[in-house]
């Protein structure tokens, strides 16, 4: 999610795994080839994605997208991959509501054919808002679009987030529970502790972060509600669009069962990363866009809950990308791609905004 050189993210060799697919898909669909099979450029930092045509006489060709565990030779950004998991997320989506997510075809769980597990789903065409550059920037789809058609992208995204909240039942949410003990929200919140423990192992530990944690502490809904399904990774930079109506919503290995508010704060302040970076290079970016009141009125129209504590959620969200950010800077370490400052904080890259947040001054200066 930088606006810098993308740092590594595979120790792969794509042809190999290409050679390896086509030899797996035979074996699940006899006489099926596996063509056109490439990494798209933006592949993400954590689990990889295969782009892939299957040339069979039936069904006929067929565009897919293969998700594969991040490779741990790689520095993963996370410490574990369940693809498991995220397939079961996506079927319970598909099967209880409409919130449009792409057909899940064949789930691998054996290493074996390519070197990880992985799953395989329809491809959707479309476009989705980038992240290099984001879409905040001059120059791309989103930030050309006019006001109108902003408003209705807006609108439609979230509105998958107030129907994956009321339609998924909460009691098939088991197999998605958090370990540890408490509330939903205690044990998402302790989960991201635990991450952060995870990364500063033998490592220099971020004073920011742990600042956030107690200021979380101080922050601390008196009632965080009953847990939806959660999203995790709610962003519409994980939503592919056709023309402004999102027709497929992505990624979902950060999914859990938490307080509707975790997938708001996470919204809001994922785009205000981005319009801080534009901000900061000079550019205007889209300031009237996914704003913090909009989006809580929005949701509060369509659910009739009334967002909660959004100061908690939104720091919340500016807390676990931060770990995150930390997380990639210490993989580029590991590549000798960069070094570590004297002040690790400055290793993420919305020290800023964080610390403002910490401060309670923030969204005073945005508002």
């Amino acid at each position: 999610m930088t606006t810098a050189p993308r740092p590594r993210t595979t120790t792969r060799d794509p042809e190999d795994l290409a050679r390896r697919l086509t030899a797996w898909l035979d074996t699940r669909l006899p006489g099926a080839k596996a063509a056109g099979v490439t990494v798209p450029a933006s592949n993400g930092m954590s689990s990889e994605t295969l782009l892939f045509d299957i040339e069979h006489p039936e069904p006929p060709l067929r565009s897919c997208a293969l998700r594969l565990a991040a490779d741990p030779a790689a520095y993963t950004v996370f410490p574990s991959y369940d693809l498991t998991r995220q397939y079961r997320t996506m079927r319970l989506v598909a099967d209880r509501t409409d919130v449009p997510v792409p057909r899940v075809l064949w789930l691998e769980e054996d290493p074996g054919p390519l070197g990880a597990p992985f799953f395989v789903m329809e491809r959707v065409e479309g476009r989705v808002p980038p992240d290099v550059m984001p879409y905040t920037y001059e120059g791309n789809w989103l930030h050309a679009a006019t006001d109108a058609e902003r408003e209705h992208l807006e609108a439609a995204s979230v509105g998958l987030l107030a129907r994956l909240h009321d339609q998924v039942p909460p009691e098939e949410l088991e197999f998605l529970a958090l370990p540890g003990d408490g509330d939903a929200l205690h044990r998402h919140v302790e989960s991201q502790r635990g991450y952060y423990e995870w990364v500063v192992a033998g490592l220099t530990r971020s004073p920011l972060i742990e600042a956030a944690f107690d200021r979380l502490a101080d922050l601390w809904p008196r009632e965080p509600g009953p847990p939806v399904l959660g999203w995790g990774d709610a962003r519409i930079g994980n939503v592919v669009y056709d023309g402004f109506d999102p027709v497929a919503v992505l990624d979902w290995e950060m999914a859990a069962p938490a307080p509707r508010e975790v997938d708001l704060g996470w919204t809001v302040y994922l785009h205000r990363f981005f319009q801080d970076l534009t901000a900061a290079s000079g550019q205007r970016g889209l300031p009237g866009f996914l704003r913090r009141d909009r989006v809580e009125a929005r949701y509060a129209r369509l659910t009739g809950h009334t967002p909660r504590d959004m100061d908690f959620y939104t720091l919340y969200a500016a807390l676990r990308h931060a770990i995150v950010m930390l997380r990639v800077a210490y993989r580029q370490v590991y590549f000798n791609e960069t070094a570590v400052p004297a002040d690790p904080d400055t290793l993420i890259l919305h020290h800023g905004s964080l610390r403002a947040m910490v401060q309670g001054s923030y969204w005073g200066a945005v508002r």
